[in-house]
C-alpha cells in the first residue's frame, strides 16, 4: 500500500513550531530565524516531506529550481572543486523542495530561464573579466550569487575565501621550512583567484626579505600544472607554491622526472585541499578552502535574494587554513 504524503502539520509537530513557520521555511522566506530554519529543515528531512512544487509555483510564480552555472570548458569533469560545490549546495536547498540545475548554457539562455520562471536564480562559478553574464544579471535585477569576488567592481553578492591570505600561509610555511628560492605556478591571471593568490604569495615573500619569486602561469588543470613545471626547468628553487592541488599533481611527476626530490630538494604547497592532495605522491601540504561551507552560504544567500530581490548586496569571505602533509 502506498504511503500517504507527509503534511505540513506533521512537519510542524515534529519541529515543535507552527504550520505557518514551516510554510515560510518551505517557501524560502528569508526572515525566518536561522536556528529555527535549521530545526524545520531537520524535521523535513526526518519526515521525508516533499513540497507540492506545481501547486507552490502557481502561488509564488517560482520555478522551485536554481541554476549552478559552470565553466563551458572541460574542467568540470576532472576538477573535484565542482563536485564539492554541489555537495555544499544540496543540503541547503533539498529541505526547501528546490531543485539544482547544472548548466553551461549561453548567457541569453540563463537570463531567459530566470525571466521565464524556469529558474529562480543562479550561482555563477568561475567567471573571468570578459564574462558579460554577471553584469547582465545585475542590470536585469535578477537573483544571482557569484562564487568569487568579481573581477571588476560591481554591485553583486559573492562568497569567497581570502585568497591572498591563503597564498601567504603557503609562503610563510615554505620560509619556515628553510626555503629561500621560491617559485609559483599561478592560476589563470585573468581570474580573481589567480590574481589574489599571486599577490598574496609575492607580498609574503617580500615581507620575509626574499627575492621576487619566479612566476609561471598555469590554468588550474593537471596538464597545465605539468606544462608549467616543465617551464621551470633550469630554475633554481627550493620552494614551490602551486595555486591548485590539481595543477600540483601534474607538476610533481615533472619535478621527479627532472631529478628534483619532493620534499628533499623542493618543498611543494598546493591550494584547495581537494582529493588530489591526499592521493598525490607524496601527499600534498596545501591551503584549505572550505568549499562545501562556502557553497552552502552561496545557496542560503541566493534563496534570500529570491525571496527579497531588493535586499542589499553582500559578501562573505571565509578564512583559509594550512594542512601539512609530506610534500613540504
Amino acid at each position: 500500500m502506498d504511503r500517504r504524503p507527509v503534511t505540513l502539520e506533521e512537519v510542524a509537530r515534529i519541529a515543535g513550531v507552527s504550520r505557518a513557520t514551516v510554510s515560510r521555511v518551505v517557501n524560502g522566506v528569508a526572515t525566518v530565524d536561522r536556528e529555527l530554519r535549521q530545526v524545520v529543515e531537520q524535521a523535513i528531512s526526518t519526515t521525508g516531506y516533499t513540497p507540492n512544487r506545481a501547486a507552490r509555483s502557481l502561488v509564488t510564480r517560482r520555478a522551485g529550481a536554481i541554476g549552478l552555472v559552470l565553466p563551458e570548458e572541460g574542467r568540470t569533469v576532472h576538477d573535484p572543486y565542482f563536485g564539492r560545490v554541489v555537495s555544499g549546495v544540496l543540503p541547503v536547498i533539498r529541505p526547501l523542495g528546490v531543485q539544482l540545475v547544472l548548466t553551461t548554457g549561453d548567457h541569453r539562455e540563463v537570463v531567459d530561464d530566470i525571466r521565464q520562471h524556469r529558474l529562480d536564480g543562479v550561482i555563477l562559478i568561475h567567471t573571468h573579466g570578459a564574462d558579460p553574464l554577471p553584469r547582465q544579471l545585475i542590470e536585469a535585477n535578477l537573483p544571482v550569487v557569484l562564487a568569487a569576488r568579481p573581477v571588476r567592481p560591481m554591485s553583486i553578492t559573492y562568497v569567497d575565501v581570502d585568497q591572498a591570505a591563503g597564498a601567504a600561509l603557503a609562503a610563510d610555511h615554505l620560509v619556515a621550512s628553510g626555503c629561500r628560492r621560491l617559485a609559483t605556478i599561478t592560476g589563470p591571471l585573468e581570474t580573481p583567484a589567480g590574481q589574489d593568490r599571486l599577490r598574496g604569495f609575492r607580498e609574503a615573500a617580500a615581507r620575509h626579505g626574499l627575492p621576487e619569486p619566479v612566476v609561471v602561469e598555469g590554468d588550474f588543470s593537471r596538464e597545465g600544472g605539468a606544462e608549467a613545471a616543465r617551464r621551470l626547468r633550469g630554475v633554481e628553487l627550493d620552494g614551490l607554491f602551486v595555486a591548485s592541488d590539481l595543477m600540483a599533481t601534474g607538476a610533481l611527476p615533472v619535478l621527479r622526472h627532472d631529478g628534483r626530490r619532493v620534499p628533499e630538494d623542493v618543498k611543494v604547497v598546493g591550494f584547495d585541499d581537494s582529493s588530489p592532495a591526499t592521493e598525490s605522491d607524496p601527499p600534498l601540504t596545501t591551503v584549505r578552502q572550505p568549499v562545501e561551507d562556502m557553497a552552502a552560504e552561496m545557496a542560503r544567500l541566493l534563496v534570500e535574494r529570491v525571496e527579497r530581490p531588493d535586499r542589499p548586496v553582500s559578501s562573505v569571505v571565509f578564512a583559509p587554513t594550512l594542512v601539512i602533509r609530506r610534500s613540504g
